[in-house]
This record gives structure tokens, C-alpha cells and sequence, in this order.
């Protein structure tokens, strides 16, 4: 699946847990007639990809759509695997 949009935010490679797993957030704004921020998380060696993302650039994001459920509570993630 593809996104595309102008860059609002590029976020730092942060840890997350024990195990070492790193993870970054990228937003971006849709070109849309009604235009939407969508937070991207780009995870473990996929982080590296925005190192050279600028803000107000125009990128094409391809991105899987990840669920998952927790204490009867379901959550929607976007993960970003490829920047054009």
C-alpha cells in the first residue's frame, strides 16, 4: 500500500524496551481534498530510512497496516517500509 504527503515531522530513533528495538515517527500530510496527518512508525533497520527526510518534503510512503488487540481494546498502527 502507498501514502503520499508532504513531511510535518521527523522524529528521533528512539528504544523502546530491553531488547534493543528501536522505532521513528514520521508524519506526514496527505494531499487530499481534505487533507489528513498520518503518524508513520518506521521500526528496527527501517529507521535509518529518514535520515536524509526534511520537513516540507514531498515523499511517497509505502506502509503495511498493522492491528492488533489488547485487554479487549483493539489498536490500528501504520508502519513504513520503503521512502520515495
Amino acid at each position: 500500500m502507498e501514502v503520499s504527503g508532504k513531511v510535518v515531522s521527523v522524529g528521533q530513533t528512539e528504544s523502546v524496551g530491553q531488547n534493543g528495538f528501536t522505532k521513528r515517527l514520521l508524519v506526514i500530510e496527505t494531499n487530499e481534498q481534505y487533507p489528513q496527518k498520518l503518524p508513520i512508525d518506521f521500526v528496527k533497520d527501517k529507521t535509518s530510512l529518514l535520515d536524509q527526510i526534511k520537513i516540507d518534503q514531498d515523499v511517497k510512503i509505502q506502509i503495511n497496516l498493522r492491528g492488533s488487540e489488547h485487554n479487549g481494546r483493539w489498536y490500528a498502527q501504520i508502519q513504513g517500509w520503503k521512502v520515495d
